[in-house]
């Protein structure tokens, strides 16, 4: 029991790695929607390039999306609506006009005969005004030929010209009064009837948006259907039209009969093996060929999290709305992981995740190629992301990839430039939007996951930060060397293609450790009093040494990246503090190489091996008396091989070709450094 407690604990990084892989599976699975996958693949406007196709079972043809919408548009526009008629209205009406009828028709010119007369032929205008009924002015949402007016519980349909309505009224009773030789009297009736008559027949909100409702229910989303057996396509056929609009119904009802409970467990095992298969690629490349980020379960973790963001993200918005899909930034991936690792490594993990997502989106083939290039230009373009710029003009290439890839595929599957859908390209431009978002985001996986990214060491970069402040006002020799360092090691690391970024942060903080005792490193000394003088050459050495581990506590105070942190670490590797061990021999016998060895570890990385030698080749040049080109050169390649010698570069992953090109660099910058002016005379 105890072996196997020791085992599963000496493992326990890869047991972690296992889990994290099954864990990653079966969510991505988890995500995948509901349903079998059809076994063909095609695309409007190409031949069928499999052999004859039959239908394998009875299906009904789908109508398409365009046809269901003009279907319902010319349903909604044909809909009648209904208005209900009030017949208490009319009677009201007419019991007004009896009592305001003698206040309109007033005064001596009037005879009783003709008051008599006048009030009847108005009792006949009045009727034929309600002969069909009234209505208050229709909205154009109401606007048709016919409308069903119910009475009785009993709808009627009427030609809506037969109906009076009041914004009407004046010309309706002039005309009338015309027929009837009245117009002399038309000022009387007209303010009579303006005033009484109202409307008896109303909008029947609630019912017409019943019958709508009914109507719209019975509308068919099919028409037609295939008989099993029938041909479909023909091998060679071009996929169009009719052809395409049956294929599509094929693979829904396919698709749907195949996710069945006999099936269910059967199509699930199918995804995750093809899944499982797609995330083993990235570890086999991870343990292959990116060992140091296999080994750091962080880094795995967070190159995981990434592509289960994505998956999730994009799933659910293929199930809110398939046609959004192009909104989700998948590029971003690329971005973010080219930030904190490098582009292989990115664009590998971003080509596997897009041969996830063919699994979820529809045409896939035209996502997958899409998305891969888009991917590709991200990669290609994308550099130095600390300067917004350069993001801009980056996204901008994006955006233009994405609009003339969706354009080159609409002419394939149109043969022109018809009909673009002008929503997809705006999809394309709120795409490159989003993926702006990447800076707040690189932030905040920075905090969480603790990484580093260029931005945040370009913020390192500056002098005036607290740290450093402190630096060159405790240790102004110290600090004036780190910036000499700084400037070494980063035209070093341009030389031969490493973070020269990251080399700088390095060297501008590898001596921070040198706060605590100043005065006892020699670039710090002003006056001729040393220190080292009063202490034995042990107690000396060992204050040397402990720079290394007192920078580390303050790098962790202050709370620099693990990173920079393995350039104070590593910047002495573990070479001898050969002066004050050679000043302990002379006192005594049998000394103790480790008390005066720093403790390491030697550089592991080019960045950690190149300040190794700047730092080196920096601070042992001033001792460099009356230096001339053959001097400089004969010093940096004494200093430089006796590291190599002492085996400080085994774990650097640096080759002899580029120590050589770092020895040149610095040999450069030296004798750009102390060449000699003219001596002008006096």
């Amino acid at each position: 029991m105890r072996n196997f407690l020791d085992k599963i604990f000496k493992n326990q990084s890869l047991l972690y790695k296992y889990f994290l892989y099954l864990v990653s599976v079966v969510c991505i699975v988890f995500f995948f929607p509901k349903g079998g996958k059809f076994k063909y693949e095609f695309q409007k406007g190409k031949p069928w390039q499999y052999e004859n196709l039959y239908a394998p079972f009875d299906f009904s043809i789908q109508k398409s999306s365009d046809d269901i919408s003009k279907e319902r548009e010319e349903l909604l526009n044909n809909q009648i609506d209904y208005f209900r008629l009030d017949t208490s209205v009319r009677d009201k009406v007419a019991q007004e006009y009896q009592d305001k009828f003698t206040n309109v028709f007033t005064g001596e010119r009037f005879s009783s005969s003709a008051l008599e007369a006048l009030k009847s032929a108005g009792e006949g205008i009045l009727k034929q005004l309600y002969k069909n009924g009234v209505v208050a002015k229709i909205n154009k949402r109401y606007e048709k030929e016919q409308l069903y007016i119910v009475k009785d519980n009993q709808a009627e349909s009427v030609p809506i010209n037969n109906l009076v309505q009041i914004q009407n009224l004046r010309p309706i009773i002039q005309k009338i009064l015309q027929q009837k030789d009245l117009v002399i009297y038309a000022r009387e009736y007209q303010d009579l009837f303006l005033d009484i008559v109202k409307p008896n027949i109303t909008y029947d909100k609630s019912l017409s948006e019943k019958a709508l409702n009914e109507a719209l229910s019975g509308l068919s989303h099919t028409r037609g259907t295939v008989d099993e057996g029938k041909l479909i396509v023909a091998k060679g056929e071009v996929v169009e039209a009719e052809n395409l609009n049956i294929l599509n119904s094929l693979k829904t009802e396919y698709e749907s009969e195949l996710w069945t409970d006999n099936n269910y467990y059967f199509i699930l095992f199918g995804y995750t093996v093809l899944v499982a298969l797609v995330l083993m690629m990235l570890f086999l490349f991870l343990k292959k060929y990116r060992k140091e980020n296999f080994e750091n379960n962080t880094k795995v973790t967070f190159i995981f999290f990434n592509i289960l963001f994505m998956v999730f993200v994009t799933t659910m918005v293929v199930k809110y709305d398939e046609a959004y899909v192009f909104v989700v930034p998948i590029c971003i991936l690329p971005l973010v992981l080219k930030t904190f690792f490098d582009a292989r490594l990115g664009l590998f993990v971003h080509v596997l995740t897009v041969l996830i997502l063919g699994f979820v989106v529809p045409n896939s083939f035209e996502y997958i190629f899409l998305q891969i290039i888009v991917g590709i230009v991200t990669i290609l373009t994308v550099s130095e992301l600390y300067k917004r710029a350069n993001l801009f003009i980056s996204i901008g290439q994006i955006t233009l990839i994405y609009i003339v890839g969706y354009l080159a595929f609409h002419i394939i599957h149109e043969g022109n430039l018809d009909n673009i859908q002008w929503f997809t390209l705006g999809l394309f431009l709120l795409n490159g939007m989003i993926t702006l978002f990447v800076q707040p985001l690189i932030y905040v996986y920075e905090k969480v996951f603790g990484l580093v990214s260029d931005v945040s060491l370009l913020e390192l970069t500056d002098t005036n930060s607290k740290l450093l402040k402190e630096l060159s006002n405790k240790a102004p020799g110290t600090f004036h060397h780190s910036l000499q360092v700084a400037n070494l090691a980063e035209a070093a690391a341009n030389e031969i293609s490493a973070n020269a970024m990251l080399v700088r942060v390095g060297a501008l903080y590898h001596d921070i450790g040198k706060m605590n005792h100043p005065t006892y490193f020699t670039e710090n000394q002003i006056t001729n009093v040393n220190p080292h003088d009063e202490l034995s050459p042990k107690d000396s050495g060992k204050i040397i040494i402990n720079h290394v581990i007192d920078g580390i506590e303050l790098a962790r105070k202050n709370k620099l990246p693990d990173r920079v942190i393995d350039f104070i670490r590593s910047h002495h590797g573990t070479t001898l503090v050969y002066y004050f061990y050679k000043k302990q021999q002379e006192l005594e016998e049998g000394v103790e190489e480790a008390d005066f060895r720093y403790p390491g570890p030697i550089p592991f990385s080019k960045e950690t091996a190149i300040l190794m030698m700047a730092d080196s080749v920096e601070a042992a040049s001033k001792s460099l008396k009356n230096p001339t080109s053959g001097i400089i050169e004969e010093f940096v390649d004494k200093i430089i091989a006796g590291q190599m010698s002492a085996g400080q570069f085994l774990n650097a992953n640096i080759t002899f070709k580029e120590i050589e090109a770092i020895k040149k660099i610095f040999k450069q910058k030296l004798i750009n450094i102390y060449h000699l002016r003219v001596e002008y005379p006096e």
